[in-house]
Formats: structure tokens, sequence, C-alpha cells
């Protein structure tokens, strides 16, 4: 590959991990933080959290795999 491309493909990975994380922190604040209504709402906050931390995770490994081939 040239530089280019891997410039690319490393900016896409930044890209998802921060979104990833970033996904992450909203959930957490909307469960246990009082942008929704006092005390949180955690029953909505986790997931978001999970989903965030997922993406941070696993996105990065899935489209390592796919851009391998």
């Amino acid at each position: 590959m040239n530089e280019a491309a891997d410039k690319k493909r490393f900016h896409i990975f930044m890209a998802l991990r921060l979104s990833g994380l970033a996904l992450f922190f909203l959930g957490l604040w909307i469960g246990f933080g009082d942008p929704i209504r006092p005390g949180g709402l955690p029953i909505l906050g986790i997931p978001i959290a999970f989903a965030g931390l997922a993406e941070a995770v696993l996105a990065p490994k899935i489209l390592k795999r796919i851009t391998r081939v």
C-alpha cells in the first residue's frame, strides 16, 4: 500500500475510536447525569454507553479485517 492509503485508513480508525468514545461518554452522561431528567436515566444511558464501547473496540478490528482482503 502507499502512504496516502495508510494515512486515510489511520484517520478512519481514529474517527471510529473517537466517535465510539464520544458515544460512550454520552451514554454515561445520559445514564448518570441530568440532561434528560434529574437523577439520570440508566435504562437509556447504559445501552448507549455499551454501543459506544463496542464501536470503539470492535469496529476498528472489523474494518481492519475487511480492508486486509
